[in-house]
């Protein structure tokens, strides 16, 4: 079956030119440039704009320097680990943990840039494209689009077409992806990967199951942040919808939550990459040929991956003592290290504006957020 990419396809380097001339002339996305860039005068800007020819040369010279500046103010450095685990001629699809809006796939492509490869492709919802201009955006950095609030019928469709669509772009455009294991992002960073996007990537293919996904190279991928600087964010709203289960965030608030990721402190952040599971999916095949198992087993190869390959920081250790009230680590991090732990997490409860704050909840909430990880990496060791 044929396919038209055309709705959510990135943009081809032919057509960055004309884009990026668009983007030059909206009000929104020049005022954010500017911030970006305080010290270039919007003229020099938009003749910088005009001169690129490729997706990758965008990347290169304008959004590159601004993910310089984040790690060096933002972060205590960022790391890219297990290079050594993949095959640089190859194309793979990296399935990730998810924390942060923007930065997991844009510090990805940072370090990408630094080693002289090329970027990824980025899986992006529909629900953050707030303004037509950053649809444009996004799409002139590599990204595509993933339909979100569909019928029924409609997710049929729009996940086969994204099935195909990952296909074409691994086997046809020799282009890596980046693709998070979940829709939406683990509020509380116990991460699980979504059975519903493995039968996705299987919809495109004519072999079983496990054949299907090893023509993808699949290539698990985990991304530890020391400090989550959404994390009061994801508190308020675990509190909004424990109060009402129909809470909905509204698009301004993920504006918040994209604008607070990148600008907010982070600490060290570092990624693995974990090898592709190739001869892991043989091992399944071999152990069942039930397609329903082997989904399951596939999704809870990928989490063992990401989870057994977290960087456990300090933090991680405090929060699992304070929430299981013991000590099984004390000796693992200083006096010091746990007061300055407790002072964030009450200036980050401070910073939640709500009419009928429950300080006990959101603290057990932020306690989760940095336990989880641990809990996940020692059950999957």
């Amino acid at each position: 079956m044929k396919f038209d990419f055309e709705e959510i396809r990135c943009f081809k380097n032919e057509e960055v030119h004309d884009v990026l001339e668009r983007l030059s002339s909206e009000k929104q996305f020049m005022k954010v440039l500017s911030t970006v860039y305080p010290l270039l005068p919007k003229e020099v800007i938009k003749q910088r704009l005009s001169s690129f020819q490729s997706n990758y040369a965008f990347q290169k010279e304008m959004v590159y320097p601004f993910l310089q500046y984040l790690e060096a103010n933002m972060t205590k450095g960022i790391k890219l680990n297990g290079l050594e685990r993949i095959d640089l001629s190859k194309s793979y699809l990296y399935i990730s943990n998810h924390r942060d809006i923007i930065l997991d796939s844009a510090f990805l492509c940072g370090k990408f840039i630094e080693k002289n490869m090329d970027t990824v492709e980025i899986a992006i919802g529909d629900n953050l494209l707030i303004f037509p201009w950053i649809e444009d955006l996004v799409r002139v950095n590599k990204s595509f689009i993933v339909k979100r609030g569909l019928s029924t019928r409609q997710v049929l469709e729009s996940s086969q077409r994204l099935s195909a669509y990952i296909d074409y772009t691994i086997h046809e455009k020799h282009q890596s992806i980046w693709i998070a294991q979940r829709e939406g992002r683990a509020k509380d960073s116990n991460d699980r990967t979504q059975e519903s996007l493995l039968k996705m990537f299987n919809m495109n293919g004519s072999g079983s199951f496990t054949k299907n996904l090893s023509t993808l190279n699949i290539c698990p991928l985990s991304i530890s942040y020391e400090y989550d600087p959404c994390d009061f964010l994801k508190a308020k709203e675990m509190q909004q919808r424990h109060e009402n289960p129909e809470f909905k965030k509204d698009p301004m608030d993920d504006l918040l939550n994209m604008q607070t990721g990148v600008m907010g402190y982070k600490g060290a952040v570092v990624y693995e990459i974990t090898g592709d599971i190739q001869t892991d999916l043989k091992k399944i095949a071999a152990e069942t040929s039930n397609r329903n198992e082997q989904i399951t087993l596939t999704a809870e190869l990928i989490d063992k991956r990401i989870h057994s390959n977290y960087t456990i920081f300090a933090n991680n250790k405090i929060a699992y003592d304070i929430l299981k009230e013991g000590k099984n680590f004390s000796n693992e991090y200083t006096t010091i290290e746990k007061l300055d732990f407790e002072r964030y997490l009450s200036l980050q409860i401070a910073k939640i504006d709500l009419p009928d704050k429950d300080e006990d909840f959101l603290m057990k909430r932020l306690l989760e957020m940095y336990a989880n990880p641990l809990i996940n990496h020692l059950a999957a060791l």
